[in-house]
């Protein structure tokens, strides 16, 4: 069951998420983003292998790291697109569980006040779509960011799209806002392990490459709060970098549909350990003291994993 609460620190919605695993504390779920072409681009096959995995592995939920709906989000609350790319896709039991997700840029091209709006919920009652917001599941803390606002060329380069920035603007007030509560939440944060999910990434050699305004804002913030992974999609990729300046890695998993061959800016970069330029997922587990990351293809081959320990104080 979802509690909801409001804090006085931060206007972030907090969401209290109850696994089934015997109160053990392990936490398992699927990292899946830029995927809504209808069941296009291999989206069925990349749900088919997701569904497979979420079973095998017994997830709690599922987290979608942006552009939810191609090219041009959602036309509003009733747009067919949310149930052919996302219900009807999505059809397997394992995967009928939460889903969080967060805007990416394609969102932000259509309504999206739509995709936000708990009317989605009672088409779907998986759909949890906010611009950002916190996910305590026991063991772990999710903090999902919303990144397209900090990008600088969606407000400079407007001749081909526009953008759905009713409730961003003044977008300064809102970016600073908005660093400053996750600052907050993650510095306060006593949960073992921290994830901060966003569309856009901070590292990567894909297409895109690395967001400038996340790395100069965002990430100070994380280096100096004990934060585990940074998540995100954006790139239509998979891939694994670490941080060369502290113990974050640097997850993309935006290769839900389409994805192009070839697409990369050269594998020379510090601290990466896994690119695959084809379509895929990835999945997360959780114990108190240890971690499994895995990179799966269209097909449901694992491609990469990455096991870490982490050694916990006693309390004083």
């Amino acid at each position: 069951m979802l509690l909801v609460s409001r804090t006085a620190e931060a206007e972030l919605e907090r969401f209290e998420h109850s696994t089934r695993n015997g109160g053990d504390g392990s936490v398992s779920f699927i990292v899946v983003g830029d995927w809504g072409r209808r069941g296009a681009f291999n989206q069925s096959l990349v749900a088919f292998q997701m569904g497979r995995i979420g079973e095998t592995i017994d997830i709690d939920f599922v987290v979608s790291t942006g552009d939810n709906f191609y090219d041009n989000g959602l036309t509003g609350e009733n747009d067919t697109a949310f149930e052919d790319s996302f219900t009807n896709v999505y059809t397997a039991r394992s995967l009928q569980k939460q889903w969080y997700s967060v805007l990416g840029n394609h969102d932000y091209r259509g309504d999206a006040e739509a995709q936000v709006s708990p009317f989605l919920r009672k088409i779907d009652t998986r759909w949890l779509c906010l611009r950002s917001f916190i996910v305590n599941a026991e063991i772990v803390e999710l903090f999902f960011v919303d990144t397209t606002p900090f990008v600088d060329m969606y407000f400079i380069n407007t001749e081909n799209h526009t953008y759905d920035w009713r409730v961003v603007t003044p977008r300064k007030v809102y970016t600073e806002n908005l660093l400053k509560d996750i600052e907050t939440a993650v510095k306060e944060s006593t949960a073992i392990w921290k994830i901060v999910v966003g569309h856009h990434a901070i590292r990567s050699i894909g297409h895109h490459g690395d967001t400038e305004e996340l790395v100069q804002r965002l990430l100070p913030i994380l280096q100096a709060n004990g934060v585990d992974f940074y998540m995100n999609g954006h790139d239509h990729c998979l891939e694994h970098i670490s941080d060369t300046k502290s113990p974050i890695q640097f997850l993309t998993s935006g290769a839900g549909s389409k994805a192009w061959r070839g697409d990369v800016k050269g594998l020379n970069r510090g601290g990466l350990k896994f690119f695959y330029d084809g379509q895929g997922f990835m999945s997360v587990q959780l114990t108190q003291t240890e971690s499994a990351i895995v990179f799966y293809d269209v097909s449901g081959n694992v491609l990469h994993r990455w096991d870490v320990s982490k050694q916990l104080h006693p309390a004083i």
